[in-house]
């Protein structure tokens, strides 16, 4: 093993004292080919890339000598030193970092960001990474080749974002656009440090805290989950629309489908909008459909009232379904086999639909199972705890019930 190993932050600054002088005793130094021209190397070392960084750090591991590794910014954030760090190369490390890229990216907009999420589109997660930005107002992008920001913007369409795309951090060409997302895929862009997409940001002063990241489950106004039906239908409650699915209900739903961050829900035929909500408070990006755009303003209302964002898409019928972007999850609250269908066609991990009779879910079951999941499901009963005066037993007022089918895809 080399006997000593460093890895420099470099974000284009001049190094520190430390950083420079273990950079002038080193016989081995790895870096991008950028980083490797511009700091000065010895002569006598070692130059090797870092495109393979797990055959770089094999390397180092076999080298005699000491050894310096150049990284961008802090190679403790999203960089190579989780990497250096694995067992199987048996390094001990000493980390001299400099200003993240995402720390520079944020301050070159003028932008505070400890209630920002970071995400990286590396290693083919891209989807993943435009489905934080859709559920989540203020979130940092790490891009690589072929996940870009013209690609990320792709993934966005139809969802209003501005993108501050920072190209080139801390060198010479460092340049950083300000674009609205449906502009952004115009543009030819170099490899990029980072992407900033922007949303509705509240006030500095409503979004400060405690907690930097600002969890994407955080509890809103209203801590918990399965909340009562008035939470989200308001005072204006109508019988004769949509109503939410009861709570035990959207809480057996929300098990079956696991929301989280980077996965993209459908809720079809959303009601009020509560599951939706529910799973956008989990970290899911969330779209749900409902038949009649009032229903859709109201689900939005719900969704801002809860502080987090839902997309919405007014519509009737499978055919609603098609402009929308590729599902992780599923719930069809309404829509029968039909729409059940028409969803597993798109292939989501995992779908739970409501049914209204016996029959329908037999259907439900066939369909799910043809399309090749693997099904289950529950009849839930319940009944309301009636208030009772002083000194009176406990009795309960009218009961419901509500079937529920759930299927995954066969392993």
């Amino acid at each position: 093993m080399a006997d000593r190993i460093t890895v420099i932050g470099w974000d284009g600054t001049p190094l520190t004292q430390a950083a420079a002088g273990a950079l002038a005793g080193a016989t081995l130094v790895a870096g991008a080919g950028y980083q490797l021209d511009a700091l000065p190397v010895p002569e006598r070392a070692e130059r090797i890339g870092l495109a393979d960084l797990r055959a770089a750090a094999r390397k180092i591991a076999d080298h005699r000598g000491t050894a310096v590794v150049v990284a961008e910014g802090d190679p403790g954030f999203f960089g190579v030193v989780r990497t250096l760090r694995r067992p199987e190369y048996g390094l001990e490390l000493e980390v001299l970092p400099a200003v993240s890229s995402v720390a520079t990216a944020f301050a070159r907009a003028g932008m505070a960001w400890e209630d920002a999420q970071v995400v990286s589109a590396h290693g083919g997660r891209l989807r993943r990474a435009a489905n934080v930005c859709r559920a989540h107002p203020k979130v940092a992008v790490l891009t690589t080749g072929g996940a870009g920001p013209s690609e990320l913007a792709l993934m966005l369409r139809g969802v209003p974002r501005t993108f501050v795309v920072c190209e080139a951090l801390g060198t010479a060409e460092e340049d950083v656009t300000v674009l609205t997302s449906e502009r952004v895929p115009d543009h030819d862009w170099r490899d990029p440090s980072v992407v900033l997409v922007i949303g509705n940001v509240p006030p500095a002063e409503a979004a400060s805290g405690w907690l930097a990241g600002r969890p994407l489950d955080h509890p809103g106004p209203q801590r918990g989950w399965a909340l009562p039906s008035r939470a989200y239908a308001g005072a204006d409650a109508d019988a004769r629309r949509p109503r939410a699915l009861p709570p035990h209900v959207r809480a057996l739903a929300l098990a079956r489908l696991a929301p989280a961050p980077g996965d993209l829900l459908w809720t079809v035929g959303a009601g009020d909008g509560a599951l939706a909500v529910e799973a956008a408070r989990f970290g899911a990006a969330v779209v749900a459909v409902e038949a009649e755009p009032a229903d859709c303003a109201r689900i939005s209302a719900n969704a801002r009232k809860a502080g987090v964002e839902v997309e919405t898409a007014a519509g009737a019928g499978p055919e609603v379904l098609g402009a929308l972007p590729e599902p992780d999850a599923v719930a069809v609250e309404q829509g029968g086999p039909a729409m059940v269908r028409a969803v597993a066609a798109r292939k989501p991990g995992r779908v739970v639909a409501v049914a209204r009779t016996l029959a329908e879910a037999g259907e439900t079951r066939q369909v799910l199972d043809a399309a090749g999941y693997r099904t289950d499901g529950l009849l839930l009963q319940s009944a309301p705890l009636r208030a009772e005066p002083a000194g009176g037993g406990p009795s309960f007022g009218r009961g419901d019930y509500t079937l529920l089918i759930w299927g995954e895809p066969h392993d």
